[in-house]
């Protein structure tokens, strides 16, 4: 005689197996997902403070601080704000002990610095380049940490090197160090170049006209390279978005240039400049490794300098209620998972309501907030550098509470003695390694013969077309899944008294076995279904049929028509896949399901999407969708999703309301603002829209009726294109 087991939900994948069994119909039952058994909670996720000990630094200005995995973030350079000392030390912050250290480091000694960047590479060196040392000489060398033996060495480099500069930004991309702008010369003019050092090489690529900033983020994504925030020429804090399509452009893939190649840029951007500035050859250069400190631009470079041989484009975000503007504040901007985060921490003129984690969906390019700010930051601590590991997935803030910092001849120092650590993966945020797999790369071709333009890889399609094809066709299945019809409702409650139409699907056992870790446990112990071979799943079949796609074929990807599938999993059924990745701990599948819900959110299903992360814990996505049926409200409760909630669900989202939210008719919406598009209690979290406001200054939400069904609540950002 087998036993069965009861089904709880769990994270730990040593977890029992689950099951009971049905001698009715002689066939293996797994338990149903436990929808009542919430997990949610009204207190958002809260990042913790630790205080360090130790060589904290002090005062450190353009430094570098960089997180370089096995909790360790490691500092260089930098100066002193209050004596103008400029340092080449190297600090390193174990965040397990909570300390830091100066390192003794060997080899070739770099001299000090401030304004460079320090990249990590091959997991285990930073690559630092640039900078301005103390006599206000700019540099334009390359020098490597080795972290592991704690020596400097420096290549010998070919090529033209580009204009020594301190404040600009690099990235690590496809064995590339990609360098933009940044300040040089003695009247600190702003640099409008792009260019690459090539790693494999070691040689430096010719030098494009890209914008001009300072203190901005570069990353690649998607064939471009895009830049945002910082400073422009004339000083300012920018809200532009630029970017350069490299798809198709031989031009970056050049390593010589000769003098004589002229390139015809196929756009050129309003405003900038096609002039060429040479600096004054006689001034004065001081010495950094090697010689290494420019302050003027020789004649190759001036001829290596042309405009880009890609598009380039520019976006400017002129107003948006998901972003603080970057002017006001202390922003930081990291990228991750097709993601530009800016972090809008507390500074004096910016109030607790106004800070938040905003994320610019680079595939829209929308903005949305992930979390408001009073749910990440103290209000009372200033934060003065952000690192990131290489995934993506966790950031840390270094910075301390102001008045509680050292003071001298009764001047606040910044001193780096506290760290905020945030798991963006408890904000949705699902890391660029996931990413990059369920992401189509830029200029490829297909990845399918019979299917050319597939989201799935080459396997993925084959065995998709194997797929639910009866044994007789020769498809080589040899297991039958069920799922309960989709007209039918669920009383998970009375599952064992209630008999459903079930709906049978033929899939491989093997595939099961080797992609679903529960159905490897459960056959392996030969219970009944190994003898059956057949398994009842009570899900929906649409749901089921999803979910098992998904292991053929590891995607949840929507599917253009043109691929000439039948699949393609609804934001219904991906929410139902959501809480069957938590209930059979798979944290893949979790992440691609909250990614997709929290990009494609909609008025059908908004309230679904809302009950099922709530069933599966993912509380973000919960508030998310919260947030959104609340924005649209009106619409919301006339969709099936909304009808097809069970009353104790009904009753829970009504909830989300706050004790002193009221409905407002249209005419009283128009007298307090509302259909102008202004925000209520200044601090609000979302816009006012013709459907929807939420004052969070008092603590309610006004939920009006409208006669528009073309309202969405990331409509309301008003841009230039160029």
């Amino acid at each position: 005689m087998m036993a069965s087991t009861t089904p709880v939900p769990s994270h730990s994948a040593t977890s029992s197996p689950l099951g009971s069994l049905s001698s009715s119909n002689n066939t293996f039952t797994m338990p149903p997902s436990p929808s009542r058994l919430r997990k949610s909670s009204s207190a958002p996720y809260k990042p913790h403070i630790i205080t360090t000990v130790g060589a904290r630094p002090a005062c450190l200005v353009n430094a570098s601080v960089t997180y370089v995995g096995d909790d360790q973030i490691y500092a260089f350079g930098g100066f002193d704000q209050y004596t103008d000392e400029v340092y080449n030390h190297v600090l390193r912050l174990n965040l397990k002990t909570k300390q830091w250290n100066l390192v003794d480091n060997y080899g070739d000694i770099p001299g000090v610095r401030m304004g460079h960047t320090a990249s990590l590479w091959e997991g285990h060196k930073l690559l630092v380049y640039g900078g301005e040392n103390e006599h206000r000489a700019y540099l334009s060398d390359v020098i490597i940490f080795d972290l592991r033996s704690a020596t400097w060495t420096q290549p010998e480099i070919g090529g033209v090197p580009p204009r020594g500069r301190a404040r600009h930004s690099a990235v690590i991309h496809d064995e590339k160090l990609w360098i933009s702008g940044g300040m040089t010369g003695h009247a600190s003019d702003v640099l409008d170049d792009v260019c690459y050092l090539d790693l494999k090489t070691w040689t430096w690529s010719r030098i494009w006209k890209f914008v001009p900033r300072l203190d901005h983020t570069l990353w690649v994504w998607s064939g471009r390279i895009w830049a945002f925030g910082g400073m422009n020429e004339d000083m300012e804090h920018s809200s532009e978005l630029w970017w350069i399509d490299f798809r198709g452009s031989p031009g970056f893939g050049q390593r010589s240039v000769d003098s004589r190649d002229r390139l015809t840029p196929s756009w050129k951007a309003s405003g900038q400049s096609q002039s060429i500035q040479v600096y004054n050859p006689n001034a004065q250069s001081h010495t950094a490794n090697s010689g290494s400190a420019q302050t003027m631009l020789s004649a190759a470079q001036v001829q290596n300098t042309r405009p880009s041989p890609g598009t380039v484009s520019m976006l400017k975000f002129v107003s948006t209620p998901h972003l603080t503007a970057q002017s006001v504040g202390h922003h930081f901007h990291v990228y991750s998972s097709g993601y530009l985060l800016d972090f809008a921490t507390p500074a004096s003129v910016l109030s607790t309501a106004e800070t938040s984690l905003c994320a610019l969906d680079l595939e829209t390019l929308r903005w949305f907030r992930l979390a408001d700010g009073k749910d990440l930051f103290n209000p009372t601590y200033r934060w003065h550098y952000c690192a990131m590991n290489e995934d993506g997935t966790q950031t840390w803030l270094l910075g301390c509470p102001p008045e509680s910092a050292i003071t001298r001849d009764n001047i606040t120092e910044e001193l780096l003695s506290d760290v905020l650590h945030i798991d963006l993966v408890k904000l949705g945020v699902i890391g660029n390694k996931l990413h990059s797999e369920v992401t189509r790369s830029s200029g490829q071709g297909p990845t399918s013969d019979t299917i050319p333009r597939s989201p799935l890889s080459a396997i993925g399609a084959d065995l998709a077309r194997m797929f639910d094809q009866p044994p007789e066709t020769g498809s080589g299945t040899d297991f039958i899944v069920t799922g309960i019809n989709d007209d039918e409702i669920i009383d998970h409650s009375m599952m064992d008294k209630q008999h459903h139409t079930t709906k049978s699907l033929h899939v491989h056992k093997l595939i099961l076995q080797a992609r679903w870790p529960h159905f490897a446990r459960l056959y392996h112990s030969q219970m009944l279904e190994f003898h059956t071979k057949k398994l009842a799943l009570p899900e929906p079949y649409s749901t089921v049929r999803a979910f098992l796609y998904y292991l053929y074929t590891d995607s949840i990807a929507r599917v253009d028509a043109a691929d000439n599938t039948k699949e393609d999993p609804s934001l219904g059924n991906v929410a139902g896949m959501l809480v069957m990745a938590n209930m059979y701990d798979m944290p893949r599948l979790r992440g691609l399901c909250v990614d997709r819900l929290g990009k494609e959110l909609d008025v059908e299903h908004a309230a679904a999407i809302w009950e099922r992360a709530s069933t599966a814990g993912e509380d973000w996505l919960r508030r998310r969708a919260a947030r959104y049926c609340m924005t649209h409200w009106g619409r919301v409760v006339r969709t099936e999703a909304f009808r097809s909630l069970p009353q104790p669900s009904i009753v829970e989202l009504c909830e989300e309301i706050d004790e002193e939210g009221r409905v407002l008719g249209g005419a009283e919406l128009e007298v307090v603002g509302g259909l102008s598009g202004s925000r209520l209690g200044g601090g609000s979290a979302g816009p006012v829209s013709l459907g929807a406001s939420r004052r969070r200054g008092t603590g309610s939400v006004m939920v009006a009726g409208t006669d528009s069904d073309e309202i969405d609540e990331d409509v309301e950002v008003e841009m230039d294109v160029s």
